[in-house]
């Protein structure tokens, strides 16, 4: 679950400008001759590549991989294999950056979604105690029941 919430919490944003930092998670597009020039190496039909970025130059970035997606959707989890991209195969370049937006929004949906649940269960002490359950039993005083 706090996996789920801190995945929200950051968002890929383009790059402008400046290099992404060493160390610094990035994903890339990967255009058509990247697809082919990677083919045997990441696989066929990529789309972009994510991972962290360990060393660059003016030619290419290696990066410690750890998703792919692919054209159709899929996405390969991959465990930190570096790969050196040549930059003439990539296109943009994205940097995974904290937003604020996106943590807020989950947070109010997660506690509301929690709020829910403990409302539905009457575990906040509202409500009856059991459906259909008369508030006074028939001998109480006061009522009618059975009486002329």
């Amino acid at each position: 679950m706090l996996g789920v919430f801190l995945a929200g919490c950051y968002s890929l944003q383009p790059v402008r400008g400046v290099e992404p930092q060493i160390g610094t998670k990035i994903a890339v597009d990967v255009n058509d001759a990247g697809r082919v020039g990677l083919g045997e190496t990441i696989g066929p039909e990529v789309a972009q590549v994510e991972g962290q970025l360990v060393e660059k130059d003016a030619a290419s970035y290696l990066v410690a991989i750890s998703s792919v997606r692919k054209l159709r959707g899929e996405e390969q989890v991959w465990s930190g294999e570096k790969i050196r991209l040549k930059t003439e195969y990539l296109g943009p370049v994205y940097e995974r950056r904290f937003s604020l937006v996106r943590s807020i929004g989950l947070g109010v949906v997660s506690l509301g979604g929690f709020g829910l649940f403990l409302a539905s269960r009457s575990l906040l002490g509202l409500g009856t105690d059991e459906p259909g359950t008369p508030a006074c039993p028939p001998d109480c005083p006061g009522t009618r029941l059975g009486r002329p």
